[in-house]
C-alpha cells in the first residue's frame, strides 16, 4: 500500500512595512512649515512696513495738526473740513478731473488706434519692432521726459515753435498759458503712458478667435462695422481692464504738471496730488496733506466702483 502524503502548503513571506516614525515625521512638518515661513517673511514684513504702517499712520494723521517740529496737536475732523474750503484744493480736484476725462479718451483711442493697426497683417519683424517702439516711454523717467519737453515747448528757443515758424505760424505760448500748458501737460501724459495700455490691447486682440472675423466676412461685413459689432465686444473686458487702470493712474498724475508748468499759469495745471506735495513739504502741514490724500483715495475707490457697476452693462465675456 503507497502512502500518498499531501504536498505541504505553500507558505508565503509577505513583505515588511516600514512605517515612517511619527517623531520623525512632525519634524519634516515642522521644518516645512519653518521654510514657509522663512521665504514669505521678506515679503510680509515689507508689505507691513513699507504699506500696512504708513497707511494707519496717514489716517491717523489726518486727525492731528503736525509740522514735524512741534508735537502733533490732535483736531479731529478739522483738516477735512478746511479742505473742503479751500478753493485752491477745489481747483486742483477739479483739474484733475478734467485732466483725467481728456487723457484717458486719447490714451484708451490711440491705444486701440495702434493696436488694430499693428495687429493688423504685417511682417512679425515689422510688429514686433512697433510693439517694442510703442512701448519704450513707458521705461523712461517722467521727470527726465517731463524736462525734454519743457525745452521742446519752450516759447523763445523750442524746437516746436521753430518747426510753427517754418511753416509760417506764430510762436506759440505753450507752457505760459493755461490752455496752451493744459495741451502739453496732457500730450506728455498720454505720449508716455499709452505704451502699457497698447500692449493690454495688443494681448486681446491676438485672444479673439479667428473663426469669428472668418465668419463675419462669409456675411459679409467688413471694416468698420466688423469692428463695432465684433471686435469690441469681444473686447470689452480687456477695455474695462484699461479703462480702471488709466483712470488710477491718471487721477495720481504729479511728475508732467509739477516739472513742466509747476501748476502754473495760475492754478490751470495743480492737480490733487501737487497739493498733497506741497502741503506736506513745502507748508509742513502734514495732517492737512493726508486729509486730503484720504479724500483722493475714497474718490479713486468710489470712480473704480463704478466703473465695475457700470460693467454689467457693456462688458461681454465669452
Amino acid at each position: 500500500m503507497v502512502n500518498i502524503e499531501p504536498p505541504a502548503a505553500a507558505t508565503t513571506t509577505a513583505p515588511e512595512i516600514h512605517h515612517a516614525h511619527p517623531q520623525r515625521s512632525r519634524k519634516t512638518r515642522r521644518s516645512q512649515k519653518l521654510l514657509t515661513v522663512l521665504f514669505l517673511a521678506p515679503t510680509v514684513i515689507g508689505l507691513f512696513v513699507f504699506t500696512v504702517v504708513p497707511i494707519i499712520a496717514s489716517i491717523l494723521l489726518a486727525f492731528f495738526r503736525w509740522d514735524i517740529i512741534s508735537s502733533p496737536e490732535f483736531v479731529g475732523v478739522d483738516n477735512f473740513a478746511d479742505i473742503g474750503g479751500d478753493p485752491t484744493v477745489r481747483v486742483a480736484f477739479l483739474n484733475t478731473f478734467g485732466f483725467v476725462v481728456v487723457a484717458v479718451a486719447l490714451q484708451l483711442t490711440v491705444a486701440l488706434g495702434l493696436a488694430v493697426l499693428v495687429q493688423s497683417r504685417m511682417p512679425n519683424w515689422l510688429r514686433a519692432f512697433f510693439r517694442s517702439a510703442l512701448f519704450f516711454p513707458l521705461i523712461l523717467s517722467a521727470a527726465s521726459v517731463s524736462l525734454i519737453m519743457a525745452y521742446l515747448f519752450n516759447e523763445d528757443f523750442g524746437l516746436v515753435n521753430q518747426v510753427l515758424n517754418a511753416v509760417g505760424v506764430a510762436d506759440v505760448p505753450w507752457l505760459t498759458s493755461k490752455y496752451g500748458a493744459l495741451t502739453v501737460v496732457i500730450l506728455v501724459y498720454v505720449w508716455q503712458n499709452f505704451g502699457f495700455t497698447f500692449l493690454l490691447f495688443i494681448g486681446g486682440l491676438a485672444a479673439i478667435p479667428q473663426d469669428v472675423y472668418e465668419a463675419s466676412s462669409i456675411d459679409g461685413a467688413t471694416g468698420w462695422s466688423r469692428f463695432r459689432s465684433i471686435t469690441l465686444p469681444l473686447l470689452s473686458p480687456t477695455l474695462l481692464v484699461a479703462s480702471v487702470m488709466a483712470i488710477i493712474a491718471a487721477l495720481q498724475i504729479f511728475d508732467q504738471p509739477y516739472v513742466l508748468t509747476r501748476g502754473g499759469p495760475g492754478d490751470s495745471t495743480r492737480t490733487a496730488v501737487m497739493v498733497i506735495y506741497e502741503s506736506a513739504f513745502q507748508q509742513l502741514e502734514f495732517g492737512r496733506a493726508s486729509a486730503i490724500g484720504i479724500v483722493l483715495t475714497l474718490v479713486i475707490m468710489a470712480v473704480t466702483a463704478l466703473q465695475f457697476r457700470l460693467s454689467r452693462r457693456f462688458v461681454f465675456y465669452q
